[in-house]
């Protein structure tokens, strides 16, 4: 069976993810300057090896000071750490159009084995000929094991920014 190649479409995609912010609200951010690419026997998913990368200085949580603090050497510090990376290590059915996705994500210079959940969304060809697949993608990681740990207390004690970050995504991938 012959290899397919399929390539993210930035325009029909997105990544973003949620922090506790002093553990009453979510503060929703997101990254838009990334690249993907899918190798599948055929056109079954079941198969996909996936690389995934996003640059870093492209995150935005809407509000320009936070931003920049994110960018900074207390998070992210996407001087030395431009990139973040997802490479797949599996793909594997769990149900009626579900999937698990293992892999091996690298942020902040270190690589950590995660497992995200995928909810594949169909494959179909659009009004300009173009066979598309699309998917919704979730999961959790710990920030601070990627060292992600700058921490502040409120005066009474509580915590500024939670470790636990919910990623989403939805993807749609253009077949080469």
């Amino acid at each position: 069976m012959s290899t397919t190649k399929w390539v993210i479409d930035p325009a029909h995609s997105e990544i973003e993810f949620k922090i506790r912010h002093l553990m009453i609200t979510n503060v929703t951010g997101s990254f838009k300057s990334f690249s993907s690419e899918v190798e599948t026997e055929g056109e079954a998913f079941d198969t996909a090896k996936i690389l995934f990368t996003g640059k870093v200085d492209s995150i935005t949580t809407g509000n320009e000071q936070r931003d920049g603090h994110l960018k900074s050497a207390d998070f992210f510090d996407v001087e030395k750490y431009p990139e973040f990376t997802f490479k797949s290590t599996g793909f594997k059915k769990t149900g009626e159009g579900d999937f698990e996705l293992p892999g091996d994500l690298t942020l902040h210079g270190i690589t950590r084995p995660v497992k995200l959940q995928v909810e594949a969304g169909g494959v179909v060809k659009d009004p300009y000929g173009q066979v598309k697949a699309g998917f919704s993608v979730t999961g959790k990681i710990n920030r601070k094991d990627y060292g992600l740990n700058w921490s502040a207390v409120t005066e009474a004690g509580g915590v500024v920014v939670g470790d636990e970050v919910k990623i989403q995504a939805e993807v749609q991938y253009v077949k080469q």
